[in-house]
């Protein structure tokens, strides 16, 4: 017998589990439709150059690519549900000129797992709001996030909260060339002071200084108040110090907050707040979002936008428990006779299962068998 294997970091999910993820799926998008998100649904495949841009290497080396044989151009598996639903907005409704709010759950496929315990399938659920670039648009989706989370039963949660924008301010003022900006992106995520001094050995000051700088901008809002002394007063720093400022004020008390500086992690397309919650027990993200404003001029129509996205398949562990239904047993041979009698019941959301075998009640998830009693039919009781 041939043993049948998946790809790493691939796997099935079995019924027990499927249920779970199905109802929290669905308990989301009812949380979603209840909020004024209304449900896309973008295909798996569709062209490369429309799922991921030149500039966006992350997004690029995930992104599974192949050749289509009806136009002769490259496809892709999409990496990312967010590009997608941009283009949604900016083309198909481009007729709507107000706010749009948008949600989506799907599977997405990458090349490569983001981590040791990630998968290379992952369901990405998520919500997308465009036409407002206020703080009010973030904060709703940082609230639909957590919100989204604590209803699966995630406890103890805590917001990571950075901005884009303090390091594009920086990175235009000090004249960084794409390539050295890159390399100090990723140095910062990694909090290496080290290599950030080297790197920035010919940087002019203040730009020098606020760069190392922010490594160390790392806690609570009392951060906010040491950056404005240690950064520039450059505009795209003021505007992000106010944006977080308000986050702050806004959710102090509902989420544990941390600022972070240099938590910049995401895609290529992020360009204001970004944030993050995490939990205990857990090393990676439970979800992540952020702004990214203008994504969709590419596909006709720049607008504010900011969203948020989760894996489902992550959380897998501690979804809601929910126990089956018991079912209703029926014998093989009176399914001809119970045909109508078991689309009522059906119809009222009960499990009838058809019995081939002469299977025990337990064997079946039964707690009661569909009889015959006459001209009647009759539920009775498994003892």
């Amino acid at each position: 017998m041939r043993n049948w294997l998946l790809p790493e970091y691939v796997a099935d999910i079995l019924p027990a589990t499927a249920r779970q993820v199905e109802s929290a799926k669905a308990s989301m998008l009812e949380l979603f439709r209840t909020s004024g998100y209304e449900l896309v649904l973008p295909p798996l495949i569709e062209y490369y150059d429309a799922l991921v841009t030149p500039e966006d290497g992350a997004l690029a080396i995930k992104t599974f690519k192949l050749d289509d044989h009806f136009s002769g151009r490259q496809l892709g598996l999409r990496a990312d549900i967010t590009p997608q639903v941009a283009r949604i907005d900016a083309h198909l409704l481009s007729q709507r000129t107000g706010v749009t709010r948008l949600c989506y759950a799907g599977s997405v496929v990458h090349s490569r797992p983001d981590g040791l315990m990630s998968s290379r399938e992952p369901l990405q659920v998520g919500a997308e709001l465009y036409g407002y670039a206020g703080i009010e648009a973030d904060l709703e989706i940082i609230r639909l996030m957590l919100t989204s989370l604590r209803q699966i039963g995630v406890e103890g949660l805590r917001l990571d909260v950075g901005h884009m924008g303090l390091f594009r301010g920086l990175v235009q003022a000090a004249g960084l060339g794409h390539e050295l900006s890159a390399e100090v992106f990723s140095v910062l995520q990694a909090k290496d002071l080290s290599t950030l001094r080297e790197l920035l050995v010919d940087v002019a000051e203040p730009y020098r200084s606020a760069f190392l700088a922010l490594p160390e901008l790392y806690g609570s809002r009392a951060v906010l108040d040491k950056a404005r002394t240690r950064l520039p007063s450059l505009p795209e720093v003021e505007l992000g110090l106010m944006q977080l400022a308000a986050v702050a004020n806004s959710l102090e008390g509902e989420v544990e907050l941390n600022f972070d500086l240099t938590e910049l992690r995401g895609t290529h397309y992020h360009n204001g707040l970004m944030f993050a919650a995490y939990a205990p027990g857990w090393a990676e993200e439970l979800a992540r979002g952020g702004r990214y404003d203008n994504v969709g001029r590419r596909f006709g129509r720049a607008r504010p936008a900011t969203g948020f996205s989760l894996d489902l398949r992550d959380l897998i562990r501690i979804l809601p428990q929910n126990e089956s239904a018991k079912g209703i047993k029926l014998a093989a041979n009176l399914l001809p006779q119970a045909t109508i009698k078991v689309a009522e019941l059906r119809a009222r959301g009960e499990k009838v299962i058809v019995d081939y075998l002469g299977e025990s009640a337990a064997a079946l998830n039964c707690d009661r068998e569909l009889v015959k009693a006459g001209e009647n039919w009759q539920l009775v009781p498994f003892k």
